[in-house]
């Protein structure tokens, strides 16, 4: 049973930073290209980083460059997501996503507050 766990949300003041977690089980091989996601009621949910199995692509949105950084660690089945300088408006769940063999996998959700 493929899953998705996140972790390492939580509320955070403007400028400080956050580090997410989604660990990453249940596939024939645990080293898939994985995305997070962000949404904000009532805005749709959006792509916010991307990073191929190996690492060797990786994808930001504009609204996050220079300020998110994805990376992750094969042997533990982990990608994180770093983030750096938050705004307010980076308040959203962010959810961990694997498309794979026409599939789509999501994780539950981690909640990121960015509040004074």
């Amino acid at each position: 049973q493929v899953q998705l766990v996140e972790s390492g949300g939580g509320l955070v003041q403007p400028g400080g930073s956050l580090r997410l977690s989604c660990v990453i089980s249940g596939f024939t091989n645990n080293n898939v290209a994985v995305n997070w996601y962000r949404q904000a009621p009532p805005k749709e949910r959006e792509m916010v980083a991307a990073i191929s199995s190996t690492a060797s692509i990786i994808n930001y949105a504009d609204s996050v460059k220079g300020r998110f950084a994805i990376s992750r660690d094969n042997a533990k089945n982990t990608v994180y997501l770093q983030m750096n300088s938050l705004k307010p408006e980076d308040t959203a769940v962010y959810y961990c996503n694997v498309r794979y063999d026409d599939m789509t996998f999501w994780g539950e959700g981690a909640l990121v507050t960015v509040s004074s």
